[in-house]
């Protein structure tokens, strides 16, 4: 199936991404054919999706169909847009946002076309309002129902409100490297 076994590391940039088709493609910093990047390799990285533009790092190899991703090894969110930012988050000071613990939490519902959904934290009865746009921010394209994540909240002007979306595993990886 594959025609080199090894694999090679290329950082680049997610150029789409589609959780409903399962699959994505990356360009490389160093241009080439695009990367295919399957649902189930983003999924083993602890993420269901990825916002186009997204920075990412991943592990390649070459098959008779062409360079797949194998492991995705990073992704930095895209560089923000410039534009009005949300109401509740233009006053924020980002280290207060910092200082926000992550809370564990699952996905209510969460629609990409009307560009919000609602999460509950674990334990807590309160929805907290998630926008697409603060999603974008953390470096995710969409949500599924029942998908654990962490989210870093304030109460905004009209309730709860997620500042930052952390897929469940890099939240698991961030609590452990304080706690090292």
């Amino acid at each position: 199936m594959t025609s080199d076994d090894s694999a090679e590391v290329i950082r680049g940039h997610v150029k789409w991404f589609d959780p409903g088709k399962g699959f994505g493609f990356v360009v490389a910093e160093t241009g080439g054919p695009d990367i295919l990047l399957h649902a189930n390799v983003l999924r083993n990285f602890g993420q269901s999706s990825v916002a186009d533009g997204s920075a990412i790092s991943v592990s390649v190899q070459r098959t008779d169909r062409g360079i797949q991703a194998v492991a995705v090894l990073s992704i930095a969110p895209p560089a923000l847009q410039a534009g009005t930012p949300l109401a509740d988050l233009a006053e924020l000071d980002p280290e207060e946002i910092g200082r926000q613990p992550l809370l564990p939490s699952r996905v209510k519902w969460f629609d990409k076309g009307k560009g919000f959904g609602f999460a509950n934290v674990f334990g807590r009865d309160e929805d907290v309002f998630v926008h697409i746009e603060v999603l974008r921010r953390s470096g995710l394209a969409d949500l599924m129902p029942g998908e654990a994540v962490c989210l870093r909240v304030i109460e905004g002007r009209r309730g709860k409100m997620a500042v930052e979306v952390a897929p469940w595993e890099a939240a698991l990886r961030q609590v452990e490297d304080e706690t090292t």
